[in-house]
C-alpha cells in the first residue's frame, strides 16, 4: 500500500511512527511538507521520501490530508488533478465528507477520520466515517491504518462525528484537567511537587489499569472502592453536591455543538 502524507505534523507523525512499527516499509511512505526542517526531521527518523508542496504527488492508493481544517480547502483543490484515483482519508477536524468531496471536484472515494492526541503513543481511538463511494477494500486499508495507532470506530451516520469529537477527541484534556485537579488538590495537602505529580499520575494509570482489566463497569468499580461512612463517600458526595457528573455531560455537549458550527462554517462556499 503506497500512502502520501499531505502534511507532517505530530498527528502525521505518529501514524507513520505506528504503521512502520507494524511493518510497513518507509518506501511506500511519502510526506508532503512546507517546512523544510520538519521534512529533515521525519526523514531521519523513519527514512522516508519527503517533498515540499509545489512537487507532484507520488503514485498512491492513499492520501492521507493531515493539514490544519482552515488549509485543507485550498489544499485539497489544488491537488484534486493529481488524485487519480486514490482513496482521500481526512484527519482534519470538522471538515465533513460532502464538504471535502465538493473541494476534490466531485470526488467520491473519501473518509473522515477523527483520530486522538494518545495516537502519538500508538493508544489512541479513531472515529471514522466513510461516504458512500467507499468500498469495502477501501475500509479495510483504513482499518490496516488506523490500527497502527490505536482503536478504529465505524459510524453509521456523520453527524455522529461531533459525539467522537466531544468524547474522544477532546477527552484526553478533560483527563488532563482532572490530573492537574488532582495534582494541585495533593499540593494543598503540603505534598512537595514531585510527590504531588507522583500521586496523581499513578492513580490515574493504576486505576485505569484495573478499569481495563476487570469485567466491572466503572460504576461498579466505583461503588466497590466506596465504603459506606468512609472517606470515598464523603469525597463522592462533595462532587455530587457540586454537580460534577452534570458539568463533565454538558461540557461534552458544549464541545459538540463547536463541532457542528464548525462544520458548517468549514463547509460555506466562503473562505473562512
Amino acid at each position: 500500500m503506497k500512502i502520501t502524507f499531505i502534511g507532517g505534523g505530530n498527528m502525521a507523525g505518529a501514524m507513520i511512527g505506528g504503521l512502520i512499527s507494524q511493518g510497513f516499509s518507509a518506501s511506500d511512505l511519502y510526506v508532503v511538507e512546507p517546512d523544510e526542517s520538519r521534512r529533515a526531521q521525519l526523514s531521519r527518523e523513519y527514512g522516508l521520501t519527503s517533498g515540499a508542496p509545489d512537487g507532484a504527488l507520488p503514485a498512491s492508493d492513499v492520501v492521507i490530508f493531515a493539514v490544519k481544517p482552515q488549509q485543507l480547502r485550498q489544499v485539497a483543490q489544488a491537488l484534486a488533478p493529481q488524485l487519480n484515483g486514490a482513496l482521500a482519508l481526512s484527519i482534519a477536524a470538522g471538515v465533513r465528507v460532502e464538504t471535502l468531496s465538493r473541494w476534490l471536484g466531485g470526488y467520491g472515494r473519501v473518509v473522515r477520520v477523527m483520530p486522538n492526541t494518545p495516537a502519538l503513543v500508538q493508544a489512541g481511538i479513531s472515529g471514522v466515517y466513510a461516504a458512500q463511494g467507499v468500498s469495502a477494500e477501501d475500509r479495510a486499508a483504513v482499518d490496516r491504518i488506523l490500527a497502527s495507532i490505536g482503536k478504529v470506530v465505524w459510524l453509521k451516520e456523520e453527524s455522529e462525528m461531533d459525539g467522537i469529537t466531544a468524547i474522544s477527541g477532546s477527552g484526553p484534556a478533560y483527563v488532563f484537567y482532572f490530573i492537574e485537579s488532582l495534582q494541585a488538590a495533593a499540593r494543598a495537602q503540603g505534598f512537595a511537587p514531585d510527590i504531588a505529580r507522583e500521586l496523581a499520575y499513578e492513580t490515574v494509570a493504576g486505576a485505569m489499569k484495573l478499569a481495563a482489566q476487570s469485567d466491572d463497569d466503572a460504576a461498579t468499580l466505583r461503588i466497590k472502592v466506596t465504603s459506606k461512612g468512609g472517606t470515598t463517600e464523603r469525597a463522592i458526595n462533595a462532587m455530587d453536591n457540586s454537580q460534577v457528573r452534570a458539568t463533565i455531560i454538558a461540557a461534552t455537549q458544549a464541545a459538540a455543538a463547536r463541532s457542528r458550527e464548525l462544520g458548517d462554517e468549514l463547509g460555506r462556499d466562503t473562505e473562512v
